[in-house]
């Protein structure tokens, strides 16, 4: 009489039912008995659009065709459960009938969940447990057909249902799109690749399931970042597998010794770029030159995938929440958080705590310049906070530091103010490289500035967009002319603002405006007798913002 096993839903989702029949390890033909509760919790799986879902669907279907071959003896038993069963599923209650169906039929219980199994030998049941394999091969299977895909040039490879794969070839930078065939990816082949994937993903222990949604699953097969989308998120089946092509020292990068003592002291640091510049293969360069620095390195990553070593704990979403990670990862007390990457304002929030906290900080950011990456933190703190927060800026441009800038708090009258009542707290954010100052951020009444100081950055875009329109606001003037002298009045909203005066559509010259709004010039001055000329000829007098 052939053995008898009851299957739990765990071990049809992990797989290694099949395992265990090909290694012959229940005998020959067993009789295998599967509730239609574990049907039920894989169909559900499989109707929201969970890769789990479609792996465990395919060990179904195996067990059918294994069946059928008359190498087991395949029974589905029992009900499938009702709505209200299935919501107290959480309390044990399904797991319950299952023990019960392998008492019924005096057959093993076959799981790889640890209180399944322990209540089930509590219940006077005989149980196997079902581990996932650990002692298989430390290599990922070369059989695995993404890998196919890949030769040595390849950053990512990119399969879409019905369109032929492409890849992307080349370095950080310096990559190109190519069509990797001319034969469009069959829908039985994307998915039996997306199954392989999640099949090699939970068996092999270092790899692991970092995200999955409805439609959407984001998997870390060593070093290999896959992401499977299918509808209803993406309208066909898609995977993209990204794999790092280099892993670098510090040393490898321009970088002097000067730059190299700034970053062993700089605690608030920005690695930003565009995407695919390589500010994570940077960043992971940085965690490994700390970690030889003797300092304790963790990193905090949505997808854990740098490329760290393996003293450097990553760490990822707890309970679905970074600022749950963060609370923990507090406790920790690293020397230094490598934060990968920064998007949202609750993670530049949690930035921001952990360097007030006395934390070393470097943050990746996707900007397209290293003034951009600074102003993503500009209206999420406050001004002042700004140089405490960040103190270097390191822009990766084609693999390598194209620009570093520094950040630092002073008081002084901004550049262009003539008033020296104008004097206010200013951030300066120098090149590192010859400390020339390029950019000045103040209040400005209710805004932002960011003001260009060097001519190689245009004023485009540097501003707050209320500054910008101030500037293209045309401001009404009162002229007075009195004995000796011409006063120029405006509304006291511009007093102390250095202005741009037109006649007509001509500008004529510019001024400041005192702390009352208006300018005072002599009938000897040049500008007086320009507004004189202009008066006589009934032009049209009024000003801008500089």
């Amino acid at each position: 009489m052939p053995d008898k096993f009851v299957c739990d839903t765990s071990i049809i989702l992990n797989g290694q039912i099949l395992t265990l029949i090909e290694d012959g390890e229940l005998g020959e033909k067993p009789e295998i008995f599967i509730s239609n509760i574990v049907v039920a919790e894989v169909e559900y799986r499989t109707n929201v659009h969970k890769e789990i879902g479609f792996f465990g669907l395919r060990v179904l279907k195996e067990l059918r065709t294994l069946h059928d071959k008359g190498e087991i003896i395949l029974n589905i038993v029992g009900k499938r459960p009702s709505r209200e069963e299935i919501k107290m599923a959480p309390g044990g209650e399904l797991d319950a009938l299952i023990r019960e169906y392998a008492k019924e039929n005096n057959a093993v219980l076959i799981t790889a969940d640890r209180i399944q199994g322990d209540v089930g030998e509590f219940e006077g049941l005989e149980v196997l447990f079902a581990w996932e394999r650990k002692s298989k091969e430390e290599l990922l299977p070369i059989s695995l057909r993404i890998l196919e895909y890949f030769d040595d040039e390849t950053m990512s490879v990119h399969l879409k249902q019905n369109i032929p794969p492409y890849a992307k070839k080349g370095s950080p930078g310096n990559w190109r799109l190519l069509k990797i065939n001319n034969e469009p990816m069959s829908n039985k082949l994307i998915e039996d690749i997306a199954m392989e994937i999640a099949e090699v993903t939970r068996e092999d222990q270092h790899s692991f399931i970092e995200i999955e949604k409805e439609g959407a699953v984001v998997a870390q097969m060593r070093e290999f970042r896959i992401v499977i989308t299918r509808p209803p998120f993406s309208k066909d089946v898609e995977i993209t597998a990204v794999r790092p092509l280099v892993s670098l020292k510090l040393s490898d990068y321009s970088i002097d010794s000067r730059l190299q003592k700034r970053l062993e002291k700089a605690e608030g640091i920005l690695v930003a770029g565009s995407p695919g510049a390589g500010k994570s293969t940077f960043s992971a360069a940085l965690a490994n030159y700390y970690l030889k620095q003797e300092k304790v390195v963790k990193t905090l990553e949505s997808v854990r995938d740098l490329q760290v070593e393996p003293e450097i704990t990553q760490y990822t979403k707890l309970e679905g929440n970074l600022e749950n990670s963060a609370d923990i990862l507090l406790l920790v007390r690293p020397d230094f958080t490598i934060f990968d990457e920064v998007r949202t304002t609750k993670d530049f929030q949690i930035y921001s705590d952990f360097r007030l906290s006395g934390v070393g900080m470097v943050g990746v950011v996707h900007s397209s310049s290293a003034i951009d990456a600074i102003q993503r933190f500009i209206g999420r703190i406050e001004l002042g906070m700004l140089p405490s927060i960040l103190d270097t800026i390191i822009f990766i441009e084609g693999g390598d530091i194209s620009t570093v800038f520094v950040l630092k708090m002073t008081v002084k009258v901004p550049h262009g103010f003539r008033d020296k009542d104008l004097a206010r707290p200013v951030v300066e954010v120098r090149d590192f490289k010859n400390d020339r100052l390029e950019f000045e951020i103040y209040n400005f009444g209710n805004d932002v500035v960011v003001n260009p100081i060097s001519s190689k950055y245009p004023l485009r875009g540097r501003e707050a967009p209320s500054s910008r329109m101030k500037k293209e606001k045309r401001i009404d003037l009162d002229i007075e002319v009195k004995k000796q002298k011409i006063i120029i009045k405006a509304n006291p909203e511009y007093a102390s603002q250095n202005i741009l005066i037109f006649a007509d559509n001509q500008q004529i010259f510019t001024g400041s405006l005192s702390r009352n709004s208006d300018i005072s010039l002599s009938f000897s001055n040049k500008e007086a007798k320009k507004i004189l000329k202009e008066l006589n000829n009934n032009r049209e007098i009024y000003a801008k913002i500089k």
